[in-house]
């Protein structure tokens, strides 16, 4: 394989915040969180997703978003996007001085309706005013669709099935789209058939992967994904995260796990593995969790990590 057809460069885009602190069952001190995003971020992190304006009854793990938002010590040049499900949330990140957010929806309508309690029209419809409102304050707008490959109750989601929530989410202006192999069941044959697919439709500068490791498939989908022009990809410190549709799953990609493999090869990201790690660790810490998903914390003794 020539090293011709990958990208020179990868922005890794940190989710751990918020994808993976949403899942625990315990609630995490608002000081604990906000040292998280902090030493995400000066681990040379551009991207570090912080926080969830949904409702505190759904997510009650987050329900300190406004003070976590107002809290950190935000670096230049950094991105903390906020996740918002409707108008009430995107009010409440605008007043908590958000200047990004996320909106999410998903392609498969069954995932959709027993997930956000309506239909993949619907929850378009509702996120084209968010989307209006939230370009109008100036703020970069990141959307996901869930479930880009596999469902856990439709099985595997034809690429067809993407493209016209993609199409939706472009007319209304968002920045950029993640798609998100939600439980982690996604093979790189697939990951190339719909990035084929995206091909005229989505830009790459606006197209990003997220990948849960359920089946240890992540980082062979993030080097097909490469492999195809695509650059952008999501993961969260130390392998927070995963899906309650999947017993037993991985988790995220873990932001580290992805730096040694784009490190080993070659690509930059601008990011300190050896912070991002002590960010895992302090998170791990805290959550109790004596092994950590991630397979490098797992290999690695601190004595023994590249910077």
């Amino acid at each position: 394989m020539s090293t011709l057809s990958l990208p020179q460069r990868v922005r890794v885009v940190e989710v751990g915040a918020r994808d993976g602190l949403q899942n625990e069952p315990t609630f995490v001190p608002t000081e604990v969180k906000i040292r998280f995003i902090e030493m995400l971020a000066d681990a040379g992190l551009p991207v570090v997703e912080a926080t969830s304006f949904v409702s505190p009854r759904w997510v009650p793990q987050l329900a300190d978003a406004e003070q976590v938002l107002m809290g950190i010590h935000r670096l230049p040049g950094v991105r903390y996007p906020v996740l918002v499900p409707n108008l009430k949330g995107l009010e409440r990140a605008l007043a908590a001085g958000a200047r990004e957010i996320a909106i999410f929806t998903a392609a498969s309508e069954t995932f959709c309706q027993k997930n956000l309690n309506r239909t993949i029209g619907q929850s378009l419809q509702e996120f084209e005013q968010v989307v209006q409102e939230a370009r109008q304050a100036g703020l970069w707008v990141r959307a996901y669709i869930s479930t880009a490959f596999v469902c856990p109750y439709e099985g595997t989601i034809p690429p067809e099935q993407v493209l016209p929530v993609v199409e939706r989410l472009l007319e209304m202006g968002v920045d950029e789209i993640s798609l998100g192999d939600t439980i982690g069941a996604a093979v790189p044959t697939q990951v190339a058939q719909l990035t084929e697919r995206l091909h005229g439709l989505l830009p790459l500068e606006r197209t990003a992967y997220h990948f849960h490791d359920t089946y240890g498939m992540a980082l062979a989908n993030v080097l097909m994904a490469m492999q195809m022009g695509v650059w952008i990809f999501d993961s969260s410190a130390g392998g927070l995260g995963g899906c309650p549709f999947a017993p037993g799953a991985a988790g995220n990609l873990a932001t580290e796990d992805l730096l040694y493999m784009l490190d080993s090869m070659g690509i930059e990201t601008g990011v300190a593995r050896q912070k991002v790690a002590e960010a895992a660790r302090f998170i791990l810490q805290h959550l109790q969790r004596s092994t950590p998903p991630s397979r490098y914390l797992q290999a690695c003794a601190p004595s023994k990590e590249a910077k």
